[in-house]
């Protein structure tokens, strides 16, 4: 009896099942988690993930999206897509397009940061008045362009008139694409933002040590300030082509016709590929197609994005470290 009291004694008391409450919190936490990002997987879903399979499911397909009578083609569609000139021109003019404002307006607004980031008097106001082009909607800049270079009323041709030209057609070929491309540029003070935001976190250390050891502006910007610059620079030209490459209401409205005829009249020079897209889809209720249109697009653009990717990984300098350091050649 003294044996099994003294065991009585030695025996740990019963420990509270905890693990239980803490698998109860977990599941707990774990259901508040997909509480609140229930909705946006609901929209990704509905939104976002069905359209595309419907869009890829129609690439398949010769419906015109209103007749119940379609067929399964499966990729002709998209072996049409190489057979048609049409799309083949559409696209490199899309390529050219992002050739010629990319590079030019991210430039432009690098230069009009450095130029406002210095003191002088008044330079809040001319940073409002040069970013205010960009916050102006898209459509309202389109057709005020329009406006502005019309034959017959507008102030281009007034201009040209007063210095004893006579009116050209600026939204006629060949003149119309260098319109659509000032107006993209015009809009450059969103860039100017952009970098003026990066150009105030530059440290100002390194430049006046810079300045210590006789190195001049010049010399400054293009090895500290730009450098430091590179990972902002860089994402604004990958924005920029992605978005180059979907330009399409600029085009329309610039057009010598308004109203859905518009896409019909589109001048050869503005005549993007998303512009072609939307005549296949539209104009000639090829829905099949023009949904293979939007999925070769789709892979253009993840194409250009990956070689844009691969030679900005050796140019951009993130918190001071050279990429390429540590590789072997």
């Amino acid at each position: 009896m003294t044996a099994t009291l003294h065991a009585s004694r030695e025996t740990p008391p019963a420990v509270p099942a905890r693990p239980r409450r803490r698998r109860g919190r977990a599941g707990q936490r774990t259901r508040t988690f997909y509480l609140f990002v229930g909705p946006w997987i609901a929209g990704f879903v509905l939104l976002t993930l069905f359209p595309l399979g419907y869009a890829f499911w129609m690439s398949l397909t010769n419906t015109d999206g209103l007749s119940p009578n379609w067929s399964y083609v499966g990729f002709d569609n998209y072996l049409r897509v190489f057979q048609d000139t049409q799309t083949i021109e559409s696209l490199g003019r899309t390529g050219i397009f992002m050739l010629a404002t990319v590079p030019t307006g991210v430039a432009a607004g690098l230069v009009m940061a450095v130029m406002l980031n210095r003191d002088f008097r008044g330079r809040t106001l001319f940073r409002a008045l040069f970013y205010l082009p960009a916050v102006v909607p898209g459509v309202a800049a389109a057709l005020t362009f329009k406006i502005i270079f019309d034959r017959n009323a507008g102030a281009a041709n007034a201009l040209v008139g007063a210095a004893g030209g006579e009116p050209i057609s600026w939204l006629a070929d060949p003149y119309t694409r260098f319109v659509l491309i000032l107006m993209i540029l015009w809009g450059v003070g969103g860039s100017m933002i952009i970098s003026l935001a990066a150009l105030q976190d530059v440290p100002r250390e390194l430049l006046e040590a810079a300045r210590v050891d006789g190195a001049g502006p010049v010399y400054s910007f293009f090895k500290i300030t730009l450098p430091i610059l590179s990972p902002i620079i860089f994402f604004q030209v990958v924005t920029g082509v992605i978005g180059s490459l979907q330009v399409f209401v600029p085009s329309l409205l610039l057009a010598p016709v308004n109203g859905p005829a518009a896409v019909t009249a589109v001048p050869e020079g503005n005549y993007l590929f998303m512009v072609h897209v939307y005549a296949e889809y539209f104009a000639k209720s090829h829905f099949g197609y023009a949904s293979a249109l939007l999925w070769v697009l789709f892979l253009f653009v993840l194409l250009i994005t990956g070689v844009v990717f691969k030679i900005g990984s050796k140019a951009v300098f993130y918190g001071g470290v050279d990429p390429t350091e540590g590789k072997e050649g």
